[in-house]
């Protein structure tokens, strides 16, 4: 897992837009899975000032992680509304290129599967972008998800409603389940971007990066993807033990020592 260590949010944004631009600029019809909730923000921010430079994402293909059960797709927190606000509309993609997970289908089971299919149909995905919550999952994979996990209906855990209680008017009205991209879904991606920043994702992104693979900490699957990379900033770093390493891994990058 190569990790990242950057100053503050906003260089944790500029250095993941870099990451994708470069995607996107050697494959203009690049599949990318993106995230919602406030960890990828600046990213969107910085992709949109990419954009303004002269970056064309408009063949740009875009699978968004998860999505409520039970909300309608013009509520404002649905996950519909959300990345057609935040990352469709100011990064100009296609909106008949941009998918969702249906929480609303009869058939949730199917759709599903249905979703997983449509991720192989699109030829995979090329770069999945992640954030982490404070109790480790990606996606909605909470706390013992499976690590082998594809694309289904998840109850979410307490902490979780709790924490995203902020966008909704009460915490009532946070749904208790969602349709969520597995842990085996993310794996397949061809490579992983997590961003993370603030004192809050500390702990989380030191189990995850340190402590052992393990379903209580569902983002340490990342251990386990052949390409993951994790973009923190300094307070969500200070839990750490190798930062030291990390910063030298990224300082010689490419720098190969020659035999004695």
């Amino acid at each position: 897992m190569e990790v990242v260590i950057v100053a503050g949010p906003v260089e944790v944004g500029a250095f993941a837009a870099g990451r994708i631009a470069d995607l996107v600029s050697g494959k203009p019809e690049a599949v990318l899975g993106v995230a919602t909730g406030s960890s990828p923000l600046e990213t969107y921010r910085a992709l949109a000032a990419r954009r303004g430079a002269g970056l064309d994402l408009s063949r740009v293909s875009a699978f968004a992680l998860d999505e409520y059960v039970g909300i309608a797709h013009d509520h404002p927190e649905s996950y519909h509304a959300v990345v057609a606000r935040e990352v469709a509309l100011p990064l100009g993609l296609d909106p008949s290129r941009v998918h969702v997970p249906d929480g609303l289908a009869a058939d949730l089971d199917a759709a599903a599967a249905g979703y997983e299919a449509q991720i192989v149909a699109a030829g995979g995905v090329d770069l999945q972008l992640l954030g982490i919550g404070a109790n480790g999952h990606i996606g909605f994979n909470e706390p013992t998800s499976s690590l082998s996990s594809r694309t289904r209906v998840k109850t979410l855990a307490p902490r979780t409603r709790q924490d995203n209680a902020r966008f909704f008017d009460s915490p009532d009205e946070v749904p208790m389940h969602c349709l969520t991209q597995g842990l085996g879904t993310i794996l397949d991606a061809r490579r992983a971007l997590l961003v993370a920043q603030g004192a809050s994702k500390a702990h989380a992104i030191a189990q995850i990066v340190e402590g052992p693979v393990s379903s209580m900490w569902p983002g340490s699957v990342l251990q386990l993807h052949r390409h993951a990379t994790v973009v923190i900033d300094e307070a969500a770093a200070a839990e750490l033990t190798l930062t030291d390493y990390y910063r030298s891994t990224v300082e010689h990058r490419g720098v190969v020592q020659p035999d004695a």
